[in-house]
């Protein structure tokens, strides 16, 4: 299917999602590697992984072009080789996303929601934080919270930061998709952000952005 939309959010931020439903060869066709990117590719011994690295770069061919090019720094965090934004990756299962800005910082997480997270929930809820009781909608709203604090946590881009105590969620009301509002706050960050979250099948997506001068 290729890409699935690619919306730019205002003039200086784009957000591509990619469905992978093509085989390794056809992605290879669609995508220009760097003599980087070859050396990773050949270190992946299973298709998915390759899979999952080759829709990353035809997703960023485009969004941004064949001359884009994704290095990595020492905590594995990628960056645009030219500098020319900022970005941020996520995938899971059959889904790739990319978000990427000139002038703010950015993270983006989605999850493919294969299981009940109940029993797992301690490890990333706080007592700030409420969850649905409704049996229909608890699943996403969990989901919801997981992705938003990863997608915080990249945005943060800083080492140490715990998700279930520095990053707290404010209760909402759970729709298909909308609007909410996080606090990262640790000895060295305190600030709020507005994140944005969405359902796709079943994969829930969260995203945020703000001018990287503030953070």
């Amino acid at each position: 299917m290729g890409c699935i939309t690619k919306h730019y959010l205002n003039e200086f931020s784009i957000l591509g999602v990619w469905k992978i439903e093509e085989d390794i060869k056809t992605l290879l066709g669609l995508v220009t590697l760097d003599n980087d990117d070859k050396k990773r590719y050949k270190k992946f011994t299973s298709t998915s992984r390759r899979l999952e690295f080759l829709s990353v770069r035809a997703l960023l061919a485009e969004l941004l072009g064949k001359d884009a090019h994704i290095v990595y720094n020492k905590n594995n965090k990628p960056f645009l080789k030219d500098g020319s934004r900022f970005i941020s990756i996520s995938h899971s299962h059959k889904l790739t996303a990319i978000l990427c800005s000139t002038n703010e910082k950015v993270g983006i997480d989605l999850e493919y929601m294969r299981m009940d997270i109940s029993a797992i929930a301690f490890k990333f809820l706080n007592r700030k934080e409420k969850i649905s009781r409704d049996h229909e909608i608890r699943r996403y709203h969990l989901y919801i919270h997981w992705c938003a604090k990863e997608a915080l946590y990249k945005i943060c881009d800083k080492e140490g930061i715990s998700i279930r105590k520095n990053i707290t969620i404010e209760p909402f009301e759970v729709k298909e998709s909308g609007e909410i509002k996080g606090q990262v706050h640790t000895k060295k960050i305190n600030e709020s952000f507005d994140l944005f979250y969405s359902r796709y099948d079943n994969y829930a997506i969260v995203w945020t952005k703000k001018n990287y001068e503030r953070i």
